[in-house]
C-alpha cells in the first residue's frame, strides 16, 4: 500500500511516496540534485556528499537526500508538510566544500583526459568549483589497475564513488573489485590484481563519472562533439537492446546503450558495445562472381543478371540469416515464393512453430522477470545468450526469486536449483508439480539449445504443458536478432531445412552459421567476408546493421526500429534494394520501390508490425504432445564472443575469446 505524504521543495508542494528517497522526491518535482554516487539501479552507497540539501526544521547541518528517506521527515509547526531547500545558501557552501575536497587530489588533466566533454566532474565543478585551490601539498598519485581490453583505468582521478564496485557485485554479480585502505589511504582495486570476468564489464565505463574507467579501444580516437549520434537497435542477441551508435565520417567509432525499462534498462553487453571494430573489417564492397573457380570482382548489372540467368527455371531456396532486418526478409520470400521456391529462418535447425506466436515468442514480457517469484530455465544459458537479461534474472533472485535450471549445470550469477539435463527430469517436473507454484508470478524461459534436436517441437510441447500446470508466463528466449521477425512474417518451410536439401540453387542471405551442401549453386547476399561467402558462386554486398533502417523483433515480440548511422563501404548496398533490383532483372518486379512503400505492404501482411515499441499480446494455444527422446539438454551458443560474422570480424572480441579460453583451461589453485 503507498504512503503518499506531502512535502515543499522550494516553495513547491509536492505529494511523493513516504519510501522515496529525497533524491527521488525532487527529482519528481522537476528539481535536478547534483551527484556522483547515487544511481538509480544501485544500491545507496552515500559517500561522495555532493547532493546535500537543507531540511528545514531539521539539524542545523545539510543532509544527503540519497540517503534520507521522505517519511524521515518531521512535519514543520501545527502538522504543515515538511519543507526542502536545494538552493538555500547553506546547501550552496556545503556543496562546494565537498566539490573543493574532491578536487584536492584530482589530478585536473582535463585536456588529456578521454572523459572530458563528458564528465560529470567537469559538469559541476562548473556550478560548485572555485577558480583557485588553498591546498599546496603534493596530490596522491594511485596506480593504475589492469582490468583487460576492455575497460582503460587511470585510478589517480578516481573519487572512490564506489559505483564500479557495486555495479560488479550487485548486477554482473562477480567480486573482483573493491574498496581497500582508510581514509586518505582507501582505493578502489582489484582482487589479487585480476582482470574482470564478465560479459557487462563495459557499463562500469558509461557508470564512472569522473575519468578514471574508460573505454580502452575507443581512448583517444575521437572527442564527443565531432560525433554524429543516432539511436538504434542492437542485433548482437535477440535481446534488442537500445543502443547509440556514434560515428564520425563514416565510421563507427563507439556504441553505448540507451535507456528503456522494458528491454535492457540501461545496460549492454560487452559484445554489443565493443564489436564496431568488425564492422571495418573483412567487409563486402564489391559484387563478386566465381569463375574458372575463382571469385572475380565484377559490377552490379553483370552481379545482377548473373544471379538472375542462374535462378531462372532452378528450383531455389531461400535462407534467412540471423541478422536479416524483417523488411529484407520479406522481400526475399516474396521474390523466392514467386519463383515457386521456398524460404527457411530456423538455419539451426530449432523446432519452432511457424503459425503459433505463443510457441515461438511466449506470452510473457522481458519486464514480467522483475516482479518473478519464480524463474524456470530449460535448455537456456541467459550468461552467454543475453547477458543483460541473466542480470535482470539476478535482480529478481537478489529480490527473493527461486531459479530452476533442466538442463546442463551452468556458472551462472546466482544461486539455482538444478532439476536435472535430460528430457526425462522436464517430464517428471510436470507430473509432479504439486501447485507450489500456484497464484504466485512465475515465468518459464525455454532456450533454443531446448529446440535444436529431432525431438525440438515434443520439448516445446512439454514446457508448454509445464507452463500451463504452473499457471506461469512464457518467454522463448531466441539467440539471433532476425529470428522472431522471419516467424512473424512466415519464412519459414514445412520441414525445416531437411526439405531444402534438394535446392538446385540456394539464396543466401547472410546465414554463415550454416553448411550448404556441394552441387547446389549459392547467391550470398551480405556484409562480411565469411563462411557463406567462401562458399558462394556469386557475392552482392549488402549493408551491416548500423548502415540501413529496419525493423527487428526481439526475443519477446516487441517490434524495434533501427536507423541508419552510416553509409555502406563502397559499392555495398542495402538489402531490400539489392533483392528489389535482382527482381527486376527477372521479370518478377517486387510490387515496391521504396522503404515506404515495403514498410506499408510489410505492415497489411502482419499488422502488428506496426506497433513499434509494443509487445503484441499472443493467445494462448499449447502444443499437442509428442514423444520426448533420450537426450540431455545442450545449449545453443557455444563461444559468447563468436556468435556472428561481424564478431568474428573484430579483432577486440577474437582477443576476448581467447582469453576467455585460457581462463576456462588455467588450473585452481588448492586452497
Amino acid at each position: 500500500m503507498s504512503d503518499l505524504r506531502k512535502i515543499i521543495i522550494d516553495e513547491q508542494e509536492v505529494e511523493v511516496d513516504g519510501a522515496m528517497t529525497l533524491i527521488q522526491a525532487c527529482e519528481q518535482a522537476g528539481v535536478e540534485i547534483p551527484r556522483f554516487c547515487y544511481h538509480e539501479r544501485l544500491s545507496i552507497a552515500g559517500n561522495c556528499r555532493m547532493c546535500l540539501v537543507e531540511v528545514v526544521g531539521g539539524p542545523p547541518k545539510p543532509a544527503a537526500s540519497c540517503a534520507m528517506q521522505v517519511r524521515d521527515l518531521r512535519p514543520g509547526p501545527e502538522g504543515a508538510p515538511p519543507v526542502v531547500k536545494t538552493n538555500s545558501p547553506m546547501v550552496k557552501k556545503a556543496r562546494e566544500g565537498v566539490m573543493e575536497f574532491l578536487l584536492i587530489n584530482h589530478p585536473l588533466d582535463c585536456p588529456i583526459c578521454d572523459q572530458g566533454g563528458e564528465c560529470d566532474l567537469q559538469d559541476q565543478a562548473m556550478a560548485y568549483g572555485v577558480d583557485f585551490s588553498r591546498f599546496r601539498e603534493p596530490k596522491r598519485a594511485v596506480d593504475d589497475l589492469n582490468l583487460g581490453p576492455l575497460v582503460e583505468t587511470h585510478m589517480t582521478r578516481c573519487i572512490s564513488c564506489t559505483r564500479c564496485v557495486r555495479f560488479t557485485t550487485e548486477v554482473a554479480g562477480i567480486t573482483q573489485m573493491g574498496q581497500t585502505g582508510r581514509g586518505e589511504d582507501s582505493e578502489i582495486t582489484s582482487y589479487l590484481g585480476e582482470t574482470l570476468d564478465s560479459n557487462l564489464q563495459g557499463n562500469i565505463i558509461d557508470l564512472c563519472p569522473v575519468g578514471a574507467l574508460v573505454s580502452k579501444p575507443y581512448a583517444f580516437t575521437a572527442r564527443p562533439w565531432e560525433l554524429t549520434k543516432t539511436e538504434t537497435i542492437d542485433v548482437m542477441d535477440a535481446l534488442g537492446s537500445n543502443i547509440r551508435v556514434d560515428t564520425k565520417g563514416r565510421e563507427v567509432m563507439r556504441i553505448l546503450p540507451r535507456n528503456h525499462d522494458g528491454v535492457n534498462e540501461e545496460w549492454i553487453s560487452d559484445k554489443t558495445r565493443f564489436v564496431w571494430d568488425g564492422l571495418r573489417r573483412q567487409r563486402l564492397d564489391k559484387p563478386y562472381i566465381r569463375v574458372d573457380g575463382k571469385l572475380k570482382p565484377a559490377t552490379w548489372p553483370e552481379a545482377l543478371s548473373a544471379a538472375a540467368e542462374a535462378m531462372k527455371g532452378k528450383k531455389v531456396a531461400g535462407l534467412i540469416g540471423d541478422l536479416a532486418p524483417v523488411e529484407a526478409t520479406y522481400a526475399l520470400k516474396q521474390l523466392i515464393e514467386g519463383l515457386g521456391g521456398s524460404v527457411e529462418c530456423r538455419t539451426d535447425g530449432a523446432k519452432l512453430p511457424a503459425d503459433n506466436r505463443s510457441a515461438y515468442v511466449g506470452t510473457a514480457a522481458i519486464e514480467d522477470i522483475d516482479s518473478a517469484d519464480a524463474i524456470m530455465l530449460i535448455g537456456a544459458n541467459p550468461e552467454i545468450e543475453a547477458p543483460v537479461l541473466n542480470a535482470r534474472i539476478r535482480m529478481a533472485w537478489l529480490r527473493g526469486a527461486k531459479v530452476g535450471v533442466v538442463g546442463p549445470k551452468l556458472d551462472l550469477s546466482y544461486e539455482y536449483w538444478h532439476a536435472g539435463d535430460d528430457r526425462a527430469a522436464l517430464e517428471k517436473m510436470t507430473k509432479d508439480h504439486e501447485g507450489e507454484a500456484k497464484d504466485k508470478n512465475t515465468l518459464v524461459i525455454v532456450g533454443q539449445g531446448a529446440l535444436q534436436e529431432a525431438d525440438g517441437a515434443a520439448v516445446l510441447a512439454q514446457a508448454m504443458k509445464f507452463a500451463d500446470v504452473t499457471g506461469s508466463g512464457f518467454l522463448i528466449l531466441h539467440t539471433a536478432a532476425g529470428r522472431v521477425g522471419a516467424l512473424d512474417v512466415g519464412a519459414v518451410t514445412e520441414g525445416g531445412m531437411d526439405a531444402l536439401k534438394d535446392a538446385e540453387l540456394v539464396y543466401n542471405l547472410g546465414a554463415d552459421e550454416v553448411d550448404i551442401a556441394d552441387g547446389a549453386f549459392v547467391i550470398y547476399q551480405g556484409s562480411h567476408g565469411d563462411r557463406g561467402a567462401h562458399r558462394a558462386d556469386i557475392i552482392l554486398p549488402g549493408a551491416a546493421y548500423t548502415e540501413e533502417s529496419g525493423l527487428f523483433v526481439n526475443t519477446e515480440g516487441r517490434p524495434q526500429l533501427a536507423l541508419r548511422a552510416g553509409f555502406a563501404p563502397g559499392e555495398a548496398k542495402e538489402n531490400w534494394a539489392i533483392l528489389r533490383a535482382l527482381s527486376a532483372e527477372l521479370d518478377a518486379k517486387l510490387p515496391f520501390d521504396s522503404l515506404a512503400q515495403l514498410r506499408n505492404a510489410l505492415v497489411e501482411a502482419v499488422p502488428h508490425l506496426a506497433e513499434i515499441d509494443s509487445v503484441p499480446e499472443n493467445a494462448w494455444t499449447p502444443l499437442d504432445l509428442g514423444e520426448l527422446g533420450e537426450a540431455t539438454f545442450r545449449h545453443a551458443l557455444g563461444d559468447f564472443y563468436l556468435t556472428n560474422p561481424i564478431a568474428r570480424s573484430s579483432q577486440l572480441m577474437a582477443e576476448l575469446s581467447a582469453n576467455a579460453a585460457a581462463r576456462a583451461k588455467k588450473p585452481m589453485a588448492a586452497e
